[in-house]
């Protein structure tokens, strides 16, 4: 047995049922030996159970062994489930299910999995591991149909990651009426990250550029500076632009550099898989 799964007992039925109601949700599930649905039934909650890892606790209450408890929460018929939020029942049924049915009464009282991969990113974060932060909230934000607070927690992750033009794509895609203390937040944090992020060096790299655009050896220099920044799709945009206007700039160096970044991103990064694209299209 799991320790989302316990066994009920007059002992510890106040603690299990009532004051454990109030922290999460309780799935009570009221069953005997001699209850042919209720084993069918038990192993689908079970699993279940598992699968949300304490998102709820799965109660079991023997009513052969525990008839006061049955008697006190008024079951007449086996098997019957009932959910418990905040010490009193909140809904439930009586007989075997189908799993979508069980499924279908859970989830109006569970975190969806997006909140709980939201959950897991901030856990993440906070211990400083923004690259599985970012895929979690990157799947979060789409699985949840592009949530506000999601989407906030997104950018902030990209602006950690010095991924300041996805950060600000990212901003821009909030609505208006999202728009509160955080987002202005987020845009104040960019803006100063931007400035910090430019060293004596990317700064005379980007003014030579601007006096002398077509100049190849100045922007392979900043593309550089840009990777060692970790300004990803800085670099990754002045070596596309540099192979488009000559595919064996140092020898194939600029291309190397391009794939470099790649595998540093990871395969499956959006940034990653965006210019293996943009690569692909211009050397085939």
């Amino acid at each position: 047995m799991s320790e989302y799964i316990v066994n009920v007992t007059m002992a510890n039925a106040k603690q299990l049922l009532i004051d454990e109601s109030f922290q999460r949700p309780v799935i009570v599930d009221f069953w005997a030996d001699w209850c042919a649905p209720c084993k069918t039934l038990m192993p689908l909650l079970e699993k279940i159970a598992d699968e949300y890892a304490g998102q709820f606790l799965l109660a079991k209450v023997n009513c052969d062994e525990e008839q006061q408890i049955a008697q006190q929460f008024g079951v007449r018929s086996l098997p019957t489930v009932m959910v418990m939020k905040d010490g009193q029942p909140a809904d439930g049924f009586v007989g075997a299910q189908t799993e979508k049915a069980v499924r279908e009464m859970l989830e109006k009282y569970l975190p969806k999995p997006w909140d709980i991969e939201l959950q897991q990113a901030r856990e993440a974060i906070a211990a400083g591991d923004y690259g599985t932060a970012l895929s979690l909230l990157r799947h979060a934000y789409d699985a949840s149909r592009k949530r506000a607070d999601i989407a906030l927690e997104l950018a902030g992750v990209l602006v950690a990651l010095k991924r300041f033009d996805e950060a600000q794509a990212q901003l821009d895609l909030i609505k208006m009426a999202d728009r509160e203390q955080r987002y202005h937040q987020l845009i104040a944090q960019l803006e100063l990250q931007r400035e910090a992020a430019k060293t004596p060096e990317i700064r005379a790299l980007e003014e030579s550029l601007k006096s002398a655009p077509d100049d190849l050896e100045t922007a392979y220099s900043l593309a550089l500076q840009y990777s060692q920044n970790e300004q990803h799709r800085e670099a990754l945009d002045l070596l596309i632009e540099i192979l488009r206007k000559n595919k064996q700039f140092r020898d194939g160096g600029a291309r190397k550099a391009l794939l470099d970044i790649i595998a540093v991103l990871g395969n499956n990064d959006p940034l990653a898989k965006e210019y293996q694209r943009k690569l692909f299209s211009l050397m085939y």
